[in-house]
């Protein structure tokens, strides 16, 4: 039996669990070889791949990124991609295909159970915007990382009598925001599910200073937008380029904001944007476990025969769901999560 498995998206905590996980497993179980396919669906469309044994994979757990590198490539738009990707399954011999990625990545998985391949989807993001999952690893990595981040500005805010605005990932979504902002007691939290009135903003911040609390920490989520400008119009970008899955890139929406704050206030007001350092690094205990867990039942999958599936936490059980259902909408915030940040709020 032949499998290939490959890491598609943007780089996460965790990645290099999973490939562990699959490969002890699947040699564990099955007779045959597992292929890493290099730099995602590229690999997969210009045939690219190197066989993965139980001593490639040792001493991996704990490292960031992935071994065998990933790109932002769809193979949907690139010319004749997807009859490549069917010609590498025929070419290798392919008897399943694990795509580890996030809604873009297992959108083309999708896509290739649609055409009758055998795939099977390990969910990926930092965003935690997955359906059908509770958590996807990495997510805690990058709260971890943001809430570090937030209690070392916290101190000097304090300090130096300072707003600062703390601008994390969450292109759709405010996971990363709310999750890090109530962990670090940041005192205005902003994400996309709920457009920014600038002017509310600034009054949480003047009833703090009126109250004697002479600094404010401001979380938000790269993807806010201002409730005067609704729509993809409302985006702050740092580059006009978009990406293989028409994603533009984001940034710079913690700038706007502080300059508004110290425009309107008078208030010395400082930004920092914590960009990819979120997403790189040694992945947390909590990861490397739920990685782990995807990897193993990833494979579990495959040799049952059970393609057209992601792997999911739910609760505390690793289960399977529809892999076309799970790419099909975003899971946006909690609204009980949010609620309980803004308990907090000023």
């Amino acid at each position: 039996m032949n499998i290939g498995i490959l890491t598609g998206g943007g780089d996460c905590p965790g990645l290099n669990a999973v490939i562990r996980a699959a490969v002890k497993k699947f040699y564990r179980s099955a007779d045959g070889r597992i292929l890493g396919i290099r730099k995602g669906w590229q690999g997969m469309i210009y045939g690219v791949a190197e066989e993965l044994t139980l001593r490639s994979v040792s001493g991996i757990l704990p490292k960031g990124g992935t071994i065998l590198g990933t790109s932002r490539t769809n193979p949907v738009r690139e010319p004749h991609g997807m009859e490549r990707v069917e010609e590498s399954f025929r070419r290798w011999d392919l008897q399943a295909l694990i795509v580890v990625g996030g809604e873009d990545t297992l959108g083309v998985a999708a896509e290739l159970h649609r055409r009758g391949l055998p795939v099977v989807g390990v969910p990926k993001t930092i965003d935690n915007d997955l359906s059908g999952t509770d958590y996807t690893f990495g997510f805690d990595t990058a709260v971890n990382i943001a809430t570090e981040a937030i209690d070392r500005l916290h101190t000097t805010a304090e300090s130096h009598d300072r707003v600062i605005v703390v601008e994390v990932m969450g292109r759709h979504t405010g996971w990363i925001a709310v999750s890090a902002g109530i962990a670090g007691g940041a005192d205005v939290i902003l994400v996309p599910e709920k457009p920014v009135d600038i002017e509310e903003v600034c009054d949480v911040i003047r009833k703090r200073h009126a109250s004697g609390k002479d600094f404010s920490m401001v979380v938000v989520a790269e993807g806010v937008r201002f409730s005067d400008q609704p729509g993809q119009e409302g985006l702050v970008t740092s580059s006009a380029e978009r990406d293989a899955f028409g994603h533009v890139k984001l940034g710079g929406i913690g700038n706007v904001i502080g300059a508004e704050i110290h425009k309107r206030t008078g208030y010395d007001t400082r930004v920092s944007i914590l960009g990819y350092i979120q997403r790189g690094g040694t992945p947390t205990a909590f990861d490397r476990i739920l990685a782990t867990r995807f990897g193993v039942e990833a494979v579990e999958l495959v040799l049952r025969g059970d393609f057209g599936k992601m792997v999911a936490l739910q609760g505390n059980k690793i289960v399977t769901v529809d892999l076309v259902a799970a790419t099909g909408e975003l899971k946006t915030l909690d609204e009980s999560l949010y609620e309980i940040a803004q308990v907090f709020f000023g």
